[in-house]
């Protein structure tokens, strides 16, 4: 059972995990985050959750799912196997009745039914599974009232404070007569009651309404803990937009106040508002209080961060003095910024202990990551944000935020190297606009802020200074704030084996990544003995070390190591069998590193194309094509093109995993040359007419070419479609253009002032 009893404490600030199991409804649509994520049909998940060692976990039995047409119909099968296994692995459940849902298709939200039929099933649930003690009926019903009635996102749509109102009134009766029956079956059963718990700041133009939203924020818990009389801040509010006295007090008669109450933060639930909507982005404006304003988050526009979540446990606690639980802990990042929220929430959760607060656990969210939340789940697009295990793989896999939570656990310090960096949130650079300053939120997190912070960081070494993949990695590990070394032939000769050792002494690297190498497959028909020291001796140079030092390795090798007589992509268990030079000295170094070092990441990618190089193949097609130019490719070879950015990030993400072996990185997307610069031609609004297409023949190439090299996985889809990559491609290419164009002008307007000056003179 998980900690909510008195005595718990006593006991170590707890880890537990959560599943996104979202079913919300849009119109007619169900979106199912338990169908998105596999875990509907993958019954060892449980192993999976228990691996990580967590106490408890928030489960979803929900309504919608199990029973959608009614309680004389609804199919226990799935339930029973699953809650039999976490059961027998030791992990207390709270079960999740519904989770920013609407119930089955014949009810919703602002249905007076909604309340008495959930109580049916809730006391169902409790009747058939007698030994979970902890529930929440309804999963954050202030937020969904928001979502469902007041914003209309979700169903019913609702877009005006009654149907708000109406919504979360409805919500809390549900989660009242809920628990009244499961706890006449169980009269044990606590009740978690979880919401956003967030903070809105804001100009002194918009401090009306800010001082509203932050009262507003607590009305579930309120109605919940009978606190909503004539005497409550927001009862006139609730009265003139349709909530009857009578409907309001019932709660004071009938009070449910939580066991524990959970507080779920994002790094979106502390809003900004502001009267000058023409400061922000288009999309951060809309109205509030019938004024034209800007509603951002905090972390994107204050001058000095807010110290996070741990003011905002001290104000839940503080007014409620009930115990407390992190209940999701959560965010859209790259992978090193993954981890470094997760452990600020977990030291503001034990300086909150340390504070008097009776905090029992934080809770991992998203133990098999979410789909489509960047829309607030009102479309189906396929953006994927990875948890403790990536399901993007045939089987989840394990990220490093698995193992972060197994040393969380177990008591251990986090260990990754990573955490020594400060996330986005805290970084220069994280504004979308002129920083503002505030004397509310005047608290920083400096680099003493946690025990990680601030101290000597190991850095990732990264070869390859004068190559293109080499100083994109340089670029993307400064933006994500990782520590690297960017390194010359003449400060680390891969292929020396002295060199190396000298380097690793010198910087101490946690990881290395190799992105330097012999690349002139034509030229390497007649310069084989350079291109087998660039691209084997020197990585297994490379490997001998880093398998010495115990550190990670990340090398490239090329779709070029397959034949191209197979018609369908080629996955990494294929049997290489390269028809040239570089090609064979690529599939060399794949089994030389391997075999010196079994835990290095072997990437097998191709057909680059990127904004920080004008030498790429989409580069030189459409400056050609837009010049007028005719511009020539070849319609016989079938690639999969990589954009640069992907890659990298992918990579890095890869490589903050530990992950290891051969996998194929690229965009997806099969297609020859010419049709890869005629689709991207398309895109960029190019004229095609002077595109043509032409045999490998005529291309005369040196080396032999596999007519067909395109890559798919086994082993996890990771980048972004071949569209999606083009369009991002022809945005920075169109952005640094104009800023080509920018100088230009600039550089011009000082030369006629210059030559003004003088003709003065």
């Amino acid at each position: 059972m998980p900690s909510i009893d008195s005595d718990a404490a006593c006991q170590p600030l707890a880890l537990w995990g959560g599943l996104e199991c979202t079913v919300n409804r849009v119109g007619d649509d169900y979106f199912s985050q338990i169908e998105r994520n596999g875990h509907h049909g993958r019954a060892d998940d449980v192993a999976r959750f228990s691996s990580l060692g967590i106490r408890a976990i928030r489960y979803p039995l929900l309504w919608e799912r199990m029973a959608p047409g009614g309680l004389a119909g609804a199919d226990w099968s799935w339930a029973d196997a699953r809650l039999g296994a976490l059961r027998d692995a030791g992990i207390g459940v709270i079960a999740g009745l519904v989770h920013h849902g609407s119930g089955p298709r014949d009810t919703c939200l602002t249905d007076p039914a909604f309340a008495p039929r959930l109580a049916e099933y809730a006391g169902a649930v409790a009747a058939r599974y007698p030994w979970i003690d902890a529930y929440t009926p309804v999963n954050e019903p202030l937020t969904t009232a928001r979502f469902s009635g007041l914003y209309g996102l979700w169903y019913p749509h609702g877009r005006d404070d009654r149907s708000f109102l109406r919504a979360l009134l409805i919500q809390c009766r549900a989660t009242v007569l809920a628990m009244r029956a499961i706890r006449l079956i169980n009269p044990r059963a606590r009740l978690v009651q979880t919401d956003d718990l967030g903070k809105t700041y804001s100009t002194q133009d918009m401090a009306r309404c800010a001082v509203f939203y932050n009262e507003r924020r607590w009305l579930a818990w309120d109605l919940l803990c009978g606190k909503v009389g004539q005497a409550h801040p927001l009862w006139g509010y609730l009265t003139d937009h349709g909530a009857q006295p009578a409907e309001l007090l019932w709660f004071r008669d009938n009070p449910c106040p939580p066991d524990l109450i959970g507080v779920n933060y994002y790094v979106t639930s502390e809003r900004w508002l502001d009267h000058r909507p023409e400061r922000y982005p288009a999309h951060f404006r809309g109205h509030a209080d019938g004024l034209p304003c800007a509603d951002i988050e905090t972390a994107r526009v204050l001058a000095t961060p807010t110290p996070g979540i741990g003011p905002l446990l001290q104000e839940v606690w503080d007014r409620y003095r009930i115990p407390l639980a992190v209940t999701e802990a959560h965010i859209d990042a790259n992978r090193e910024d993954q981890l470094r929220w997760l452990l600020e929430v977990w030291e503001a959760g034990q300086q909150a202990r340390r504070n008097g607060i009776d905090l029992r656990a934080v809770t991992v969210w998203a133990l098999l990551g979410s789909f489509d939340w960047n829309s607030l789940v009102t479309q189906w697009r396929g953006y994927y944000e990875p948890g403790p295990f990536d399901v993007r793989s045939p089987l989840p896999r394990p990220t490093a935020l698995a193992t972060m939570m197994h040393e969380l656990g177990s008591g251990q310090a986090p260990s990754h190297p990573v955490l020594r960096g400060q996330g986005w949130w805290r970084r220069a650079g994280r504004c979308l606009c002129p920083p503002v300053a505030t004397p509310e939120a005047p608290t920083s997190i400096t680099a003493d802020g946690h025990g990680l912070v601030g101290t000597a960081c190991a850095p990732i070494l990264i070869t390859g200074a004068t190559g293109t993949l080499g100083r994109a990695f340089a670029r993307i590990c400064a933006r994500r704030n990782l520590a690297y070394r960017l390194l010359s032939r003449q400060e680390m000769d891969i292929a020396d084996p002295v060199s190396v050792e000298q380097a690793m002494q010198r910087y101490h690297p946690w990881a290395v990544i190799n992105a330097s190498g012999y690349v002139r497959v034509d030229e390497a028909e007649n310069d084989v003995a350079r291109c087998f020291r660039d691209n084997v001796a020197g990585p297994a140079v490379l490997a001998a070390a880093c398998a010495r030092h115990h550190v990670h390795l990340t090398t490239f090798s090329s779709d070029l190591v397959f034949d191209g007589r197979q018609q369908c992509p080629y996955v990494e268990s294929d049997t290489v069998a390269p028809i040239n030079v570089y090609g064979k000295s690529k599939a060399a170094a794949e089994r030389t590193v391997l075999d010196l070092h079994p835990a290095a990441l072997v990437v097998r990618t191709s057909s680059f194309f990127g904004p920080w190089d004008s030498y790429n193949f989409l580069t030189r097609a459409l400056s050609s094509l837009e010049s007028g130019a005719p511009f020539a490719a070849a319609a016989d070879i079938t690639v999969t093109p990589t954009y640069v950015p992907d890659l990298v990030h992918a990579c890095l993400d890869l490589l903050i995993d530990k992950e290891r072996g051969v996998w194929h990185l690229t965009n997806g997307h099969a297609l020859t040359w010419v049709d890869l610069a005629s689709m991207a031609a398309r895109q960029a609004g190019v004229d095609t007419s002077r595109l043509e297409a032409q045999s490998s023949a005529d291309c005369r190439y040196i080396a032999a070419r596999p007519a067909y090299s395109a890559l798919h996985t086994e082993r996890g889809i990771l980048l972004p479609g071949l569209d999606s990559a083009i369009g991002r491609f022809l945005q920075m290419r169109g952005e640094s253009v104009e800023l080509e164009k920018a100088i230009h002008c600039t550089d011009t307007r000082q030369q006629a002032k210059a030559g003004r000056r003088q003709h003065a003179s």
